[in-house]
């Protein structure tokens, strides 16, 4: 990112109080600029959190001169830090836990939902949950149901994260947070009563515009993924498959994604 883009806007910590502790969420805003109503409010995937969005978010703010708000779920990132056991239902949950008390916290009415991996899912579940506020929906390599692929790409990280040096890595994010944080990812989606999880109710409650992104080449989904979240979504949506593309579209070819984002975002704003 250049120079002159760097200064264009201005990044803001805050943090939220709910009821398992504290969510940290951070805050990018164009620099002197009347900002649309509605920012963008990213939802991190399994393993993620703020910081692992890296420079996108701050791109993505400067491209569509709009508030892009994200946030550490409990358990993640710099967010209070959790020792239960991830309920199965912890993606319907999250409208209603910390997606609300952050609207609440930083004063949020219309927003577009977007959502990187589960947190995709966690973002349809908040673009149908509070349809009547939602403006626009994007997804990113999201699921929408639990396939072979899915739990076979989770087996092999399993088996990855068995080596120090990976799981130190995510100690850099998650601090004392991370054997848990990789836990709640391989243990639910791996749980055989999780096998049947399906997103396809949560969809059929969204009614805005919606951009579904995903990877030729992601390695935890088929396009079966991307396919069935459009056909069951009640908006108009558009599907973009990125060729020679993997699980993360917003750090492979970054230019491209904040591309397309910022081109959907100008055209649900006309």
């Amino acid at each position: 990112m250049t120079n002159s883009a760097l200064s264009s806007f201005e990044q803001h910590d805050q943090w939220v109080d709910v009821p398992d502790g504290r969510l940290f969420t951070r805050t990018w805003q164009p620099s002197n600029t009347q900002m649309p109503e509605s920012p963008i409010v990213l939802l991190h995937d399994s393993l993620g959190c703020v910081a692992l969005w890296r420079s996108f978010s701050a791109a993505l703010c400067v491209a569509t001169q709009r508030r892009v708000i994200a946030y550490d779920r409990v358990g993640f990132g710099l967010s209070a830090a959790r020792n239960d056991i991830l309920p199965l239902s912890f993606i319907d949950d999250e409208p209603s836990q910390g997606f609300a008390a952050l609207r609440d916290a930083l004063g949020v009415e219309r927003f577009i939902a977007m959502g990187h991996s589960v947190g995709g899912c966690m973002a349809v579940q908040c673009a149908g949950a509070y349809a009547d506020d939602c403006d626009g929906l994007v997804t990113i390599s999201a699921q929408a149901f639990n396939e072979q692929r899915t739990r076979s790409g989770i087996v092999e990280a399993q088996a990855a994260f068995q080596a120090p040096e990976q799981l130190a890595k995510l100690t850099k994010y998650h601090g004392d947070k991370a054997r848990w944080v990789l836990n709640a990812w391989t243990e639910t989606w791996l749980n055989p009563a999780f096998e049947n999880w399906s997103l396809v109710p949560a969809l059929e409650r969204v009614k805005c515009p919606s951009l579904i992104i995903h990877g030729a080449n992601d390695e935890y989904g088929s396009r079966r993924q991307p396919e069935s979240i459009v056909r069951h979504l009640n908006g108009p949506a558009h599907c973009e498959i990125l060729a020679n593309i993997h699980h993360v579209p917003h750090r492979e070819c970054e230019a491209d994604v904040v591309s397309l984002v910022s081109q959907f975002v100008e055209q649900i704003s006309r």
